[in-house]
This record gives C-alpha cells, sequence and structure tokens, in this order.
C-alpha cells in the first residue's frame, strides 16, 4: 500500500507541474497515464469517474486526480493524489503573488504557452478518440455527445447540458420504470460578511468550492460577484490579472484563489484562499467514490453516468475546437500539433516529453 501511495504522489505532483491547458488537457494527460500506460483503471472505469466527477461541484481535474488516487491506495492515496496535483502549482502561483506585489506586474510568459498548447490540443485529440470508441457505445449517446457539441456552441450553459444530457438519457433509456419522480432543490446559505478578515477570505473561498460548477469562466463570475462587488476587496483590474496566472500556470486553474489570496493577506491569505476552494472536492469525492460501482449497476444512475460521459466528451469536443482555433495561430504551431499527434498516436511518447519539448520550441522561437 505504502508503494501505491508514494506512486500515486510521484505521478500527481509531476501532473500538477506540468499540465497546462485546463481541465479537458489534464483529464486527457491523465487518462494518457493512467489508462493508457499505468493499466491502473479500465477505460469504463476512467469514464464512469469522470462522469461522477461532473456530478458534483468542484474542479474536475483535481476532484479526478483526488478519485483515481482513492481508487488506486484508498483514502491515503486519495490525499496524495489531490495533494499532489494542487501543490505544484500552489507553489509557482504563490511566487508569481509574491513578484506581482513586489513588482506590481505579471511576467511575460506568451513564450512559454506558444508551444505547449499545441501539444495540449493533440493530446486532447488522443484522449477523445480513446474515451469515445469506449463510451459511445449506442446510437442514441453518439446522437447526445452530438447534440451537447451544437448545443454548446448555440450558447447553452455546460452546466445545464451535463445534467440536462445525463437526465436525457436516463429518462430514454427508463420510461418504462417512469413513476412521479419527485426533485428536492437543496438551498445553500450564503455567506455575508462585512471587512477583510481570514476567517471571511476563508469561507468565501469555502462556499465557491462546495456549490460551483463549469469552467474557469463561471469562477471568474462567482469571484467577480463576491471579492468585487459584494466585498470590495478587488479591482476588476486585479481580479483579471488572477484570471490571466490561472490560465499561465499547470495544473488546477483553481489555484487562482492562491494569487486572491496572498495579494489580500499575505502567505496566510494563500494558504486559506487555497485550502477553502479545494477541501470540498476531497469532502465529495470519499463520500462519493464507493458510490460509483452501485450507480453503474443501476439501470437509473448508469444510464445517468453514460448521458454525462457523452455530454462530458461533446463538450470536451467543443472546448478543444475553440482552443484550436486560438492555439494554432501559424505554421509554426501547425507543425507542433501534427508532430506531437503522430508521436503520441503512432510512437505512444509519454506527453509529458512532448509538453517539455513545447516549451523549447517556445522559447526558440522568442528567443530566435
Amino acid at each position: 500500500m505504502e508503494n501505491k501511495v508514494r506512486e500515486v504522489g510521484l505521478l500527481f505532483l509531476r501532473l500538477g507541474a506540468t499540465a497546462f491547458g485546463g481541465p479537458a488537457a489534464h483529464i486527457a494527460l491523465m487518462h494518457d497515464e493512467v489508462v493508457v500506460r499505468r493499466k491502473w483503471l479500465s477505460d469504463q472505469e476512467f469514464l464512469d469517474l469522470l462522469g461522477a466527477t461532473n456530478l458534483i461541484p468542484g474542479p474536475n481535474s483535481t476532484e479526478m486526480a483526488i478519485h483515481i488516487g482513492y481508487k488506486r491506495a484508498g483514502l491515503p492515496g486519495l490525499i496524495a493524489g489531490g495533494v499532489g496535483f494542487v501543490l505544484p502549482a500552489t507553489l509557482i502561483v504563490l511566487f508569481l503573488a509574491w513578484v506581482y506585489a513586489r513588482f506590481g506586474a505579471l511576467p511575460q510568459a506568451e513564450w512559454l504557452l506558444y508551444g505547449v498548447k499545441p501539444v495540449i490540443i493533440a493530446v486532447i485529440l488522443q484522449a477523445l478518440w480513446n474515451l469515445g470508441s469506449k463510451a459511445l457505445r449506442s446510437w442514441e449517446m453518439a446522437l447526445l455527445a452530438l447534440s451537447v457539441l451544437a448545443l454548446y456552441f448555440g450558447g447553452m450553459n455546460e452546466v445545464a447540458l451535463l445534467f440536462g444530457g445525463g437526465l436525457a438519457l436516463m429518462l430514454f433509456r427508463n420510461l418504462r420504470r417512469l413513476r412521479s419522480p419527485t426533485l428536492a432543490v437543496l438551498l445553500l446559505p450564503l455567506s455575508m460578511s462585512a471587512p477583510f478578515r481570514l476567517s471571511d477570505l476563508f469561507l468565501t473561498f469555502l462556499k465557491i468550492g462546495s456549490i460551483l460548477y463549469g469552467s474557469g469562466y463561471v469562477l471568474l463570475a462567482f469571484l467577480r460577484a463576491d471579492l468585487v462587488l459584494r466585498y470590495g476587496w478587488l479591482t476588476d483590474s486585479q481580479l483579471l490579472d488572477a484570471i490571466a496566472i490561472g490560465q499561465v500556470t499547470p495544473g488546477p486553474f483553481f489555484t487562482t484563489a492562491t494569487f486572491i489570496g496572498y495579494q489580500l493577506g499575505g502567505v496566510s491569505g494563500a494558504l486559506l484562499a487555497t485550502l477553502g476552494i479545494f477541501l470540498p472536492s476531497f469532502v465529495f469525492v470519499a463520500a462519493a467514490n464507493p458510490l460509483v460501482p452501485r450507480l453503474r449497476n443501476s439501470p437509473w444512475f448508469g444510464a445517468l453516468l453514460d448521458g454525462v460521459n457523452a455530454a462530458s466528451l461533446g463538450l470536451m469536443a467543443a472546448v478543444t475546437w475553440q482552443a484550436g482555433k486560438t492555439s494554432l495561430p501559424d505554421p509554426l504551431t501547425w507543425l507542433v500539433w501534427l508532430v506531437a499527434l503522430i508521436f503520441l498516436l503512432r510512437f505512444k511518447v509519454n506527453s509529458t516529453w512532448l509538453v517539455a519539448g513545447g516549451v523549447l520550441i517556445g522559447f526558440l522561437s522568442h528567443t530566435f
């Protein structure tokens, strides 16, 4: 067991330090490592964990790291997976927050992402191909994934698409079992406080981590509502700088909280904000993970998982298309993308080496 915990911790430390590109890219990298290379999980087990992750609030890629750690090495693995994935990004963001506080500006890092983004697009496409061939086992699941893709581009909210897709497939497959469904709505109280205190900072991020579904843009809306409009702790410019830091650093985007916490309350504020936004994920995963096999065996919830999985792949495809339009602006980035895709599909090269190659190409293109 101790060896398994160490394996989990070291894997997610490495991924946390090298996984650029947001949740879709992180999940693709995890799939490559734990399904393709290490065989810790089957494709179906990975998809079911992904589906369960989409059913609970919080950062999806971090929760996948926690789920995988739990499956591999129990509760110690749960902690090792989550902490390992979050820690590198937290330390990097903490350093950048110190630089920002001292010099009033962010270091320029466009060159870093120039070569990495095309590699990440290739990694996501590989994962979409592998997962899609396993997940879309029937015509209705393939139709659902395509419908989600189209509706996303039509402007529909991704959270509504995930839950709507899951519920649609569940009802379609179980129509004969349908009786009189009931719906319970849980209203979470919003904490309202006055001038800045560390305790208020922690509770604000704890609330956000407990109820937030969706992408970084949804996180931006929550942060602006609480920190800019409600409390007046940040300006819009400072908030956008915090979002930028989350985008250019590896690991989970939610380490934006680390940057904000440092600006408001120094190192203590950074640690409390980080703890607040990530803590609910550990609790939710610990509660949900043992239920996943039971959900899979239920006709109702198994269909719900299938629907959410199909919707997730549709959303991943939509995000990849959008990211590709901005990540491949010139012939060199197209070439990097194509070479990375060939190395992944034909030669099974570890994606970490390809990301490192992307960093090198970005550095050389910026320097020369």
